[in-house]
């Protein structure tokens, strides 16, 4: 699958709707219950960059942008200005924010990922395109460093220690990260409202499995 490892432009981004969507099949039976289901394990986003008023410079970054991924044929990151830390919105990143893994003494590769809670019920939602040199981490409460303690793929989201880590020790990690996204269109339809704004009132944006 193609992809490439850039951010649409986050300034074009800011105001954007969307958040995640689930599919349940949900069967009615006889006597009046439901039988719900569902095939993914995982949220899938969409979102809408619909700019509405904006400058035509902004216009052309954002067509330059689409024909460079070739609209739908091309995924890229995006900034979900609602969701993009391992922390809540108001705090500061820390290699405390989220647990990744548990030592065993053999393991050593994780997965960066978010939990989210709600009452005693939890979703694990893996993080795949984690941003650039915002990876904090810890093992059993000891902050380490990128680069000697550990390394991160940051297309992948996976994390690689120089050893293993201690049997029963805590991994946890803090980060920013982006959503793996593609245009969910071929077609951008622009209109000219003025000499020096325009509008471009649907651009869909899906979020892809990488």
């Amino acid at each position: 699958m193609a992809f490439h490892e850039v951010r649409f432009p986050a300034s074009l981004s800011f105001g954007s709707v969307g958040g995640p969507e689930r599919r349940t099949e949900i069967v009615t039976l006889a006597n009046g219950f439901e039988e719900r289901n569902t095939p993914w394990a995982h949220a899938r986003r969409r979102y809408d960059a619909g700019l509405g008023l904006r400058s035509l410079d902004d216009v052309e970054v954002l067509i330059a942008f689409f024909e460079a991924r070739q609209g739908q044929l091309i995924g890229f990151r995006w900034k979900d200005w609602s969701d993009f830390k391992s922390c809540i919105p108001s705090q500061e990143i820390s290699g405390l924010d989220q647990l990744i893994a548990v030592g065993d003494e053999v393991t050593d590769i994780a997965q960066l990922t978010k939990t989210y809670r709600s009452g005693e019920t939890t979703y694990v939602r893996p993080i795949s395109k984690p941003v650039a040199g915002s990876v904090r981490l810890s093992i059993g409460g000891d902050l380490r460093q990128e680069g000697v303690d550990f390394e991160v793929d940051f297309e992948t989201g996976t994390v690689r220690f120089d050893h293993p880590p201690d049997l029963g020790a805590e991994v946890r990690a803090g980060f920013e990260f982006d959503v793996p996204v593609r245009f969910d269109t071929d077609a951008i339809m622009t209109s000219i409202s003025s000499f020096d704004a325009g509008e471009v009132p649907d651009v869909p944006i899906v979020e892809i499995r990488v």
